[in-house]
C-alpha cells in the first residue's frame, strides 16, 4: 500500500497514465509514477505508512451482464499470436479526486473516490466513485450513497464530443469505446425549423429528453435503448407525460427510431399507440409531414386540415404546402415561403386558395365559389446597399376571403375592410446635384365595395435643391444666396376596377396614364429678426397621352341631344404656374405660479402663419358648346384624365393658420428631485382657413381645426378635428353667400367633427410606485404577435383563434422557471383597453351620427398558469355590440390548453385545443371547433 493523505488534508491528485494491457512492469511504473507525484506536496507533505495488508474499503460492482462483447477477463497473450500486442489507447487518460486515489495491484485497478474526474481525449467522466481497471482499459463510475438519508449524491456525468448523459452508473471501455449506461438521461436539442414545422428558417430551438433504464453504446454515433421515455417535460424524474419506447435505436442529434410505443399521462398509459416511431432530432431545418387536423363541417362533411410537407430547399430558402379536404368535394391549399440571406434581404410568399361547395347538388342551397389571397413581404437591409433599394408588401385576393375562408385561421382579419399592397425600387444617384428615382406599384382594395384602385407602375423622379449663386459648402444669407430650385416628376399608369374583373382584360378598359413635371422656385430670409419669410412661385408642365372631346349628338332629334364623349387617343399637355409667399414667427407665453406650487409654471407656444398664393386663369385650355338650351358650356379635353383640368378661374388668397401647444412645470412628488417635469397639456391646437379676394361669393373657406393631447400619465389619448362654416345654406343643403350668423344661427355651423379616445391600463396603474420601478404597462410582453390581427397591435379586434399552428393568446404562456408560486396573492394582475370613437355630421342640417362606437379589450391572470380574455364593443348608432370574442388559456407546464369563443354575430363559433408545448411533439394534440352555421355568411 501506498502512504495517503489524510481525507482533512486532502488535495486534488492529478495522475497519467499511458498502459500497456500486456506489460508486466506495471506495479513498478504505478510505484515510481505515483511516488514522484505524491511528494510534489510541498504544503502538506505526505508521510509514508508502513505497507502492510489492509482489506479493500471499496469493492468494484459486481456486473452480471456484460452485452459488450470485446469486453473479456481473458488475457489475451492466450491466443494473442503476436507478442506485446500494442495498447488501443491513444492518449494519455487524466484523473483526480477530492478525498483520495487508491491503487489496488492484486486487482489491477485504481479508485477514485468523491468528486472523482477522469479524461482522456474528447471523453469527461465525473462521478463520486469512479474504478478503473488499467489492464482492460475499462473504468466503472457510480454515485455515492448518503448514510444519513439513504439518498444519492454525485451521479455520473458522461460526455463524449457533445453529446452528454447523465445516468446512475455506467461502464466504458477506452478501446472499443463501448459502453453501459443504467438509468441514464440526455437532452437532445431540435431546431424549430425541423420537419414537422412551418415556421421557416432561423427560429430558436426545443429540447427533447431521452431516459431509458439500459443503454449500450456501440460508437460515437449509435446508441441502443431499452425501456426508454421520451419526453420535453422539464421535470425528468417525475414527467407528466412521456413517450414509453420499449426498444430503441438512438442517433444523437439525428434521430430516434423506435418500435412499439405510446403516451402515458402521469404514468398512466393511454391508447395513443404507434407500432413504430421515428422521432427527428436535427438542430437545422429537415423536410418532413405537416400532420392534419380532423373534424367535421356541418355544410361540407369531414375534413382533414393543414396537411402538408415542409421542404428547406437550402440554406437560404423554404417552402411548405397545406392542403385541405371535404368530403363533398371542396378543397383548398396554401403554400408558403419564407427566405432570407443576412446582412442583405428577407421576406416571405403566401398564398392561399380555396374551391368552397356549399350543400349538395340538387338542392336549393348548393353553390360553389372559389376564393384567393396572396401575401408578399421582401425587406432590405439598409447595409445592402445604401444607393439602391427594393421592398415589397402585399396583400391582395378576393374581397370576401376572410370572412367566407373554411380554414380560418384570424378572427381579426374579417374586421378588416381594406386590403392594401406595394412594391417599390428606389435609386439614388449621389453626385450633386443628386437624384432619386422610384419606381413603385400600389394596390388599395375595399373589401365592402369591392372597388379596386391600382397604380402600375407609378414614376417618380426628383433632384435636390440646388442653390445656383451661393457656394455649395458655404453659409447662405440673403434673399438672392437662399435662392434655389428642384425638380419632380410624377408619371403613373392609374386603373380603377372590381373584384369581378380583377386580372381580366377588362380591369384596363378605364386606365388613366399622365405625367407631371413640376419646378418650384423658392427663397427665404428673415425681416426683423423675429419673421421668417419664404417667397416663390411654380411651374407645372402636365402630360396626358388621352383627351376627351365634348358636344352633343347630332343623330339625336335637336331637341333632345344627348352629350357624347369621344376619346381622343394620343400625347396632349397643358401647363400652369402660380406664386406664393408666407409669412410666420413664433410667440412664447409663461405663467409663473411660484416654486411652491404643485403647478410652477404654464408655457403657451403659437406659431401664426401667413400665406398668399396666386394663380391666373388658364382658359385657354377650355372649348365649348351649345346645349339644348341655347346656352354655351364651358369644358376642356384634360377633364377625366389622370391629373385632371387646368383652373379656369383665377385665384388670389390669403390663407390663415396658428398652431398652438401649451406645457406646465409640475413639481416633483419626490422632495429630493429639484428638477421640475415638464407635462404636455395640449400637444396640438391648430387652424386654418382661407380667404379668395378673386371669387364673386363665398370668398372665405371653412375654418379647420384638428388638436390632441395625452393624460393621465399618457394612459389615455385623445384626438379631435372638424371643420367650421361661416356661411348659410338654403333648402336644398347649398351654400350661399350669407354669413350664418346674419341668417339667424351662430357665429360657425359645425358642418363636421370627430373625436377618438383611446385608454389603457392595467393592476399597476393605480398602485404606488419605487423611484426606480417604471409605469407598469401592460406585462403580458410583447404585442407585436398581435400585428396580423386586422393590423392592429392590440386585441380590440380579437385574437387568432390558429389553436394548432399559432395560437396567440397561448404565446403569452411564462417559461416553468419563471412561475415561483402557482397562484397569486389577494391582488390578480389585469389589464383593460377601452377605444371611443365617433364622427359628425352637419353639412346639409343632417346633424346625425355617422359612427359611434366603443370597443374594449382585457385581460385577467387567475393564477400564473391561468389566462382570461375577452374584446368587445358597442355601436350606438346601429344599436348592437361588434365582434365579441372570450379567450381561456391555461399553462399546463408540458401541454397548452386553450378555448376561444364568439357567442353571436355572423363569426359565431368556438374552438378548443389542447396540445403540447414543445414544437418537436407539438403535432401531438387534440383540437375541436365548431363552423359557422348555414345563412350566416
Amino acid at each position: 500500500m501506498f502512504g495517503l493523505q489524510k481525507p482533512s488534508q486532502a488535495s486534488t491528485k492529478i495522475g497519467f497514465i499511458a498502459l500497456q494491457s500486456n506489460s508486466r512492469l506495471l506495479p513498478l511504473l504505478f510505484l515510481l509514477v505515483f511516488g514522484f507525484y505524491f511528494s510534489s506536496a510541498q504544503e502538506n507533505p505526505i508521510i509514508p505508512l508502513p505497507i502492510k495488508a489492509v482489506p479493500d474499503t471499496i469493492k468494484a460492482p459486481v456486473l452480471t451482464i456484460n452485452p459488450l462483447d470485446p469486453i473479456s477477463t481473458k488475457d489475451s497473450l492466450e491466443t494473442d499470436s503476436v507478442a506485446n500486442k500494442p495498447s488501443l489507447l491513444l492518449d494519455k487518460i487524466k484523473y483526480k479526486a477530492k478525498d483520495y486515489v487508491r491503487i489496488n495491484q492484486k486487482e489491477q485497478k485504481i479508485y477514485l473516490y468523491n468528486e472523482a474526474e477522469i479524461y482522456y481525449q474528447d471523453t469527461e467522466l465525473k462521478a463520486g466513485v469512479i474504478v478503473l481497471d488499467y489492464v482492460k482499459n475499462e473504468v466503472y463510475a457510480g454515485r455515492i450513497k448518503n448514510p444519513s438519508d439513504s439518498t444519492y449524491s454525485q451521479l455520473p456525468q458522461f460526455k463524449q464530443g457533445n453529446q452528454e448523459v447523465i445516468p446512475d452508473s455506467i461502464r466504458f471501455n477506452f478501446d472499443t469505446q463501448k459502453a453501459l449506461i443504467w438509468n441514464s438521461r440526455t437532452e437532445q436539442q431540435a431546431g424549430l425549423g425541423s420537419a414537422g414545422s412551418a415556421t421557416g428558417i432561423g427560429g430558436g430551438s426545443d429540447a427533447m429528453k431521452v431516459l431509458a433504464q439500459l443503454t449500450k453504446k456501440e460508437n460515437d454515433s449509435v446508441y441502443f435503448l431499452k425501456d426508454g421515455k421520451l419526453t420535453t417535460s422539464k421535470d425528468t424524474l417525475d414527467p407528466d407525460y412521456y413517450i414509453r419506447v420499449r426498444k430503441a435505436k438512438f442517433v444523437p442529434g439525428k434521430k430516434i427510431i423506435a418500435g412499439f410505443s405510446n403516451m402515458y399521462l402521469v404514468d398512466v398509459p393511454t391508447p395513443i399507440a404507434l407500432p413504430f416511431a421515428y422521432f427527428p432530432l436535427s438542430t437545422g431545418r429537415a423536410p418532413g409531414l405537416l400532420f392534419p387536423s380532423f373534424g367535421n363541417d356541418p355544410q361540407r362533411g369531414y375534413f382533414l386540415q393543414n396537411l402538408g410537407y415542409y421542404l428547406p430547399i437550402n440554406d437560404y430558402v423554404d417552402f411548405s404546402v397545406l392542403g385541405d379536404f371535404y368530403t363533398n368535394g371542396s378543397y383548398g391549399f396554401r403554400t408558403q415561403s419564407i427566405y432570407t440571406k443576412r446582412y442583405r434581404f428577407r421576406g416571405n410568399v403566401n398564398f392561399r386558395f380555396e374551391n368552397l361547395i356549399t350543400s349538395q347538388k340538387g338542392f336549393d342551397d348548393f353553390s360553389r365559389s372559389t376564393i384567393y389571397n396572396l401575401q408578399i413581404t421582401h425587406t432590405q437591409d439598409p447595409k445592402a446597399n445604401p444607393n439602391s433599394r427594393f421592398s415589397a408588401s402585399v396583400n391582395l385576393g378576393s374581397s370576401n376571403y376572410y370572412r367566407n375562408s373554411a380554414n380560418q385561421v384570424n378572427l381579426a382579419n374579417t374586421q378588416n375592410n381594406n386590403l392594401s399592397s406595394s412594391i417599390s425600387y428606389s435609386k439614388t444617384f449621389p453626385a450633386y446635384p443628386s437624384v432619386n428615382l422610384n419606381i413603385s406599384a400600389t394596390h388599395n382594395q375595399n373589401t365592402n365595395t369591392e372597388a379596386i384602385n391600382l397604380t402600375l407602375p407609378t414614376l417618380q423622379a426628383s433632384m435636390e435643391r440646388v442653390f445656383p449663386f451661393a457656394k455649395r459648402d458655404g453659409i447662405k444669407k440673403g434673399i438672392i444666396q437662399n435662392l434655389n430650385l428642384q425638380y419632380n416628376l410624377r408619371a403613373e399608369n392609374r386603373i380603377t376596377t372590381t373584384d369581378s374583373l380583377f386580372f381580366t382584360s377588362r380591369m384596363f378598359e378605364n386606365a388613366r396614364v399622365g405625367a407631371r413635371h413640376t419646378i418650384p422656385l423658392t427663397t427665404n430670409f428673415k425681416v426683423a429678426k423675429y419673421f421668417s419669410v419664404s417667397v416663390g412661385g411654380n411651374y407645372e408642365d402636365v402630360w396626358a397621352f388621352e383627351t376627351f372631346q365634348r358636344g352633343l349628338d347630332p343623330n339625336d332629334p335637336e331637341s333632345n341631344r344627348e352629350v357624347v364623349l369621344d376619346t381622343i387617343s394620343g400625347f396632349d399637355r397643358y401647363n400652369n404656374y402660380g406664386l406664393n409667399a408666407s409669412i410666420g414667427t413664433t410667440l412664447y407665453g409663461t405663467f409663473n405660479f411660484g416654486e411652491d406650487k404643485k403647478i410652477q409654471a404654464i408655457r403657451h407656444v403659437m406659431r401664426p402663419s401667413i400665406g398668399w398664393g396666386f394663380t391666373p386663369s388658364f382658359e385657354q385650355f377650355y372649348e365649348s358648346y351649345i346645349d339644348n338650351n341655347g346656352e354655351e358650356v364651358l369644358y376642356s379635353r384634360f377633364e377625366g384624365t389622370l391629373n385632371g383640368a387646368p383652373s379656369l378661374n383665377k385665384s388670389n388668397s390669403l390663407s390663415f393658420s396658428l398652431q398652438n401647444t401649451i406645457e406646465a412645470k409640475v413639481r416633483d412628488k419626490d422632495s429630493t428631485v429639484l428638477e421640475p417635469k415638464k407635462i404636455s397639456i395640449l400637444n396640438n391646437l391648430n387652424f386654418s382657413t382661407a380667404y379668395n379676394f378673386e371669387a364673386d361669393s363665398l370668398k372665405l373657406s371653412p375654418i379647420g381645426f384638428n388638436g390632441g393631447t395625452n393624460i393621465l400619465n399618457n394612459k389615455m389619448s385623445i384626438n379631435f378635428s372638424g371643420s367650421l362654416d361661416p356661411y348659410a345654406i338654403d333648402n336644398n343643403g347649398r351654400r350661399i353667400n350669407t354669413f350664418n350668423i346674419s341668417n339667424g344661427g351662430g357665429l360657425f355651423r359645425l358642418t363636421r367633427a370627430s373625436i377618438n379616445i383611446g385608454y389603457s391600463f392595467d393592476s399597476n396603474t393605480f398602485k404606488k410606485k419605487d423611484k426606480d420601478e417604471g409605469d407598469g404597462g401592460d406585462e403580458r410582453g410583447d404585442d407585436n404577435y398581435r400585428a396580423t390581427s386586422g393590423g392592429r397591435t392590440d386585441d380590440l379586434f380579437g385574437t387568432g383563434i390558429d389553436s394548432g399552428l399559432n395560437n396567440n393568446f397561448g404565446a403569452q404562456r411564462k417559461a416553468d422557471e419563471d412561475i415561483e408560486n402557482p397562484t397569486y396573492a389577494a391582488k390578480l394582475p389585469w389589464d383593460l383597453r377601452l377605444a371611443y370613437a365617433t364622427t359628425y355630421n352637419n353639412s346639409n342640417r343632417q346633424n346625425e351620427f355617422t359612427n359611434n362606437s366603443l370597443m374594449f379589450s382585457g385581460n385577467i391572470e387567475l393564477s400564473p398558469r391561468w389566462s382570461l380574455g375577452f374584446s368587445s364593443g358597442y355601436d350606438f348608432k346601429n344599436k348592437g355590440f361588434t365582434l365579441t370574442q372570450f379567450r381561456f388559456a391555461r399553462n399546463l407546464k408540458s401541454f397548452d390548453l386553450n378555448f376561444n369563443w364568439v357567442p353571436f354575430g355572423r363569426n359565431e363559433r368556438w374552438d378548443f385545443f389542447i396540445g403540447i408545448s414543445s414544437s418537436i411533439l407539438r403535432d401531438l394534440k387534440w383540437e375541436q371547433r365548431s363552423q359557422r352555421r348555414l345563412g350566416t355568411r
